[in-house]
C-alpha cells in the first residue's frame, strides 16, 4: 500500500519515527514533509499536500501527525474527498475506516507516545471499508454533502 504521511513541526520527530517503521513493515511511503525541523511552520502548509495527494489518489491513504493531531484534520477536512479523523485508540482507528472509509488519519505527536501512535498506524492501515449498504448508504450522503446537494 502506498502512504503518505505529513507533520508539522509538533509532529517532525514522531513522524520520523513513523516513516521508519512503516518502511520496515513493508509500505510505500511518500512523505509529504516537513523534511526538516523548523518551529515557524504552519500545519496548514503541510497537510494539504497531502490531503490533495489522497484526494487525487496519489497515495491510498496517509497519515498526518501535528501536536494535538486538531489542526491537521480541521484543515485536510476542507478537501474534497478527504474523511480525516483524529484518533486517539484503536477501536476508531480500525472503525473509522471499515464503517466511514476515512482515508486520513491525524494523530498528536505531543500527546500520544510512540508506541500508541504505531498501533493506531497498524490498526488504520490494516482495516479495509466494510461495503455494506448500511455504511455505503452513508458514505454516500456525506460524499453529497460534500458536492453541495442539501436533499438528504
Amino acid at each position: 500500500m502506498k502512504v503518505g504521511i505529513a507533520a508539522d513541526h509538533a509532529g517532525f520527530e514522531q513522524k520520523q519515527k513513523l516513516v521508519a517503521q512503516l518502511r520496515e513493515a513493508g509500505y510505500e511511503i511518500v512523505d509529504y514533509g516537513a523534511h526538516h525541523y523548523d518551529a515557524d511552520d504552519d500545519y496548514p502548509d503541510i497537510i494539504i499536500p497531502l490531503a490533495r495527494a489522497i484526494a487525487s489518489k496519489e497515495v491510498e491513504r496517509g497519515i498526518a501527525v501535528c501536536g494535538s493531531g486538531v489542526g491537521v484534520s480541521i484543515a485536510a477536512n476542507k478537501i474534497a474527498g478527504i474523511r480525516a479523523a483524529l484518533i486517539t485508540e484503536t477501536y476508531s482507528a480500525r472503525q473509522g475506516v471499515e464503517h466511514d472509509d476515512m482515508n486520513l488519519l491525524c494523530l498528536g505527536g505531543r500527546v500520544i507516545g510512540p508506541v500508541l501512535l504505531w498501533e493506531l498506524a497498524q490498526a488504520y492501515l490494516n482495516a479495509r471499508f466494510a461495503e455494506e449498504e448500511r455504511f455505503q448508504r452513508r458514505l454516500d450522503k456525506v460524499i453529497a454533502l460534500e458536492k453541495g446537494r442539501a436533499d438528504i
